[in-house]
């Protein structure tokens, strides 16, 4: 499978402290990023699924289950705003 490059901005220390390490790794900047990000998902794997987990059990199929989930609001504060109609 052929993998597509995406671009993805940093800060200006982030991007420093990625450029130092890199150096000193002996590596490029993009196999730094690459490893960094693998070893963050896999250390917070368990915080992940549980979130993803819970998104989906809040996905009733409904229009106000997906506004919930996307705005944290709960369903007495959409009903307040004028709720949904089924």
């Amino acid at each position: 499978m052929a993998t597509a490059l995406a671009p993805i901005k940093v800060d200006g220390d982030t991007d420093e402290l990625i450029s130092h390490a890199a150096h000193f790794l002996r590596s490029s900047k993009k196999d730094v990023v690459d490893v960094a990000v693998r070893e963050y998902i896999q250390n917070h794997r368990d915080e992940i699924q549980k979130a993803a987990l819970d998104a989906l059990r809040t996905l009733d199929g409904s229009t106000k289950s997906a506004v919930q989930l996307i705005t944290g609001a709960s369903a007495e504060e959409l009903d307040e705003l004028g709720g949904f109609s089924s």
